[in-house]
């Protein structure tokens, strides 16, 4: 993270991945039954979409969508994040950010999401319309901590437990 000082764009591109991976590791770990967690993770070292059986007994994809609300149900402020970073891997007006803040573009909910985690877990910002500089200054900080929990929830998936409050 260091190394993108300056650039917040891709700052925010790596933390939108890293944030991928994290509720991922929760949906896994929200799966009590091992042999379904285990065939899931099969999946991904096959390279493949991941599939749960239907009511019907039909294969249905796992979307994004469904493992970033499970894991915003569990921690209360993934999906802002995910949907903030999301606009920064996909083409958005978000890219313009040297010229305008893209926190200005989100709803207030969301703003007051992101602002409450940055508070509560690093500390600010003072402000309720902060630059994009200055949200930027967080990230490094907010990245720590999301791989922080990346791994402690990969030890609790190497240690096959089950938690559906990960």
């Amino acid at each position: 993270m260091s190394r993108l000082t300056g650039l917040s764009g891709m700052m925010v591109s790596v933390l939108r991945q890293e944030l991928d991976s994290m509720v991922r590791v929760i949906f896994l770990l929200s799966e009590s039954d091992l042999s379904e967690r285990e065939r899931l993770i099969q999946q991904t070292l096959n390279g493949e979409v991941w599939t749960v059986l239907t009511v019907n007994g039909k294969n249905k994809k796992v979307t994004d969508r469904e493992m970033v609300e499970l894991s915003n149900q569990l921690q209360g402020w993934t999906l802002s994040v995910y949907k903030f970073g999301c606009a920064f891997i996909h083409f958005s007006a978000f890219h313009d950010y040297s010229d305008s803040n893209p926190f200005e573009s989100l709803s207030t909910d969301e703003k007051t999401d992101i602002l409450s985690h940055l508070r509560y877990y690093h500390g600010g910002p003072h402000t309720d319309n902060p630059s994009f500089p200055d949200l930027a200054s967080f990230f490094p900080r907010v990245f720590e901590k999301i791989a922080g929990n990346l791994e402690c929830y990969i030890k609790n998936l190497e240690e096959r437990k089950i938690n559906s409050e990960a």
